[in-house]
C-alpha cells in the first residue's frame, strides 16, 4: 500500500494531471461532506438532539437513524431534524463551492454516494448529478407500491415547527398518495430502495459518458471515500486504472490516502483534509483545457 507525505510534490503532480487529462472522473464519498462541516457526532449532534441523547444514549446521528422508535410520531420527530440540518440547512464551509469553482466553466458530470444535496446547493447543474444512494430530500413508499419519489421539504418544515416532546402531530405522518401506507426515506438501506425515472436517466447519462471517453487519458480522482461502500467508487477506480495504462488514480483523503501496489506507478495519494486542499493556493488549478469532464463512478464490480 502507498501513502503520501510530500503534499506539495503530489499536489503539483495532481495539478499537472488535471491540466493534461482528456477526462476527469471524480468519486465523492462521505469524507467530502465531513470536510464541508456535516459532522454527525460531537457538538453539532448534541445541539440538535440533546433530548434523544438523554433518552436513548445515542452516540451519533447516524446510529440513531436505525433505532426502532416507539411510534411514527417519534420516528419523524427525529428524522425531520436529521433531514433539515443535513439537507436544507446551509452548513458548507466552502468545500463544495471550491470544488465547483474548479469545474463550473467546463463540461462535467457528477455521481456521488452522498445523499445531502450539497452539490446542487453549491451550484452544480442538477442534470449533471447522479445520487446513487438516494436523497434526504425525497420520500418513497415504505413497501414500495410504485417506483416514484416525492419532495419532502414542506413535510419536513411542518414537522419541525409543530413537534413537541419528541413527537410530531399524528396528522403529519407522511403516507403514500397511491396506497396509503407510511412513507419512508429514499435511502439505499435494503431491497426496498426506489430507483425512480430520474435515477435511471442519470444512470444512462453516466454510462454514455463512459462510453464516449473509454481508453482515454483519464484521471480518476477520489475524494473522501471510506470503506462503507468501497465497491462503488474506490475498488472500481483501482480496477479501471489497472486496466488502462493511460489512466491515473488520485486520492485526496485525510488518513486514508493509499492504493494497491499494482497501480502505484499510476497513483497520486495525498493525505490531507479535503477542505484544506481546496483552500490551498496549490489547489487553485488552472483548468483552461477545452475538454475537462467531471463524473463519479458507480457500481463497477470485480
Amino acid at each position: 500500500m502507498k501513502s503520501t507525505k510530500d503534499h506539495s510534490a503530489e499536489i503539483d503532480r495532481l495539478k499537472n494531471e488535471i491540466e493534461t487529462a482528456d477526462a476527469i472522473v471524480i468519486g465523492a464519498g462521505s469524507g467530502l461532506s465531513t470536510a464541508a462541516g456535516f459532522t454527525y457526532s460531537g457538538e453539532r449532534f448534541e445541539k440538535y438532539f440533546s433530548d434523544f441523547i438523554e433518552k436513548y444514549q445515542f452516540r451519533d446521528m447516524y446510529s440513531g437513524g436505525f433505532y426502532p422508535f416507539e411510534s411514527l410520531e417519534e420516528h419523524w420527530a427525529y428524522w425531520s431534524r436529521y433531514i433539515y440540518i443535513n439537507h436544507y440547512m446551509d452548513v458548507d464551509n466552502g468545500t463544495y463551492k471550491g470544488l465547483f469553482k474548479l469545474v463550473k466553466d467546463k463540461d462535467y458530470f457528477v455521481l456521488t454516494t452522498n445523499v445531502d444535496h450539497q452539490f446542487q446547493k453549491a451550484g452544480f447543474d442538477k442534470h449533471r448529478l447522479f445520487y446513487t444512494q438516494g436523497d434526504y430530500g425525497l420520500f418513497q413508499c415504505s413497501q414500495p407500491c410504485c417506483q416514484e419519489t416525492y419532495d419532502n421539504e414542506a413535510y419536513i418544515q411542518d414537522m419541525l415547527k409543530t413537534q413537541k416532546n419528541m413527537r410530531i402531530p399524528t396528522e403529519l405522518i407522511p403516507h403514500c398518495p397511491k396506497c396509503g401506507k407510511p412513507m419512508t426515506m429514499n435511502l439505499r438501506a435494503d431491497d426496498t430502495f426506489v430507483q425512480d425515472k430520474g435515477w435511471y436517466r442519470a444512470a444512462e447519462r453516466y454510462e454514455e459518458f463512459l462510453r464516449r471517453h473509454k481508453n482515454l487519458h483519464i484521471l480518476f480522482l477520489e475524494l473522501g471515500v471510506g470503506y462503507n461502500t468501497p465497491v462503488i467508487i474506490k475498488y472500481s477506480f483501482w480496477q479501471m486504472t489497472a486496466k488502462n495504462s493511460k489512466a491515473v488514480y488520485a486520492c485526496v483523503n485525510f488518513g486514508e490516502a493509499f492504493c494497491p501496489k499494482q497501480i502505484q506507478s499510476q497513483a497520486i495519494c495525498i493525505n490531507i483534509d479535503i477542505h484544506n486542499f481546496l483552500r490551498s493556493n496549490k489547489a487553485n488549478i488552472s483548468i483552461a483545457k477545452p475538454w475537462l469532464f467531471l463524473i463519479i463512478i458507480y457500481n463497477f464490480h470485480y
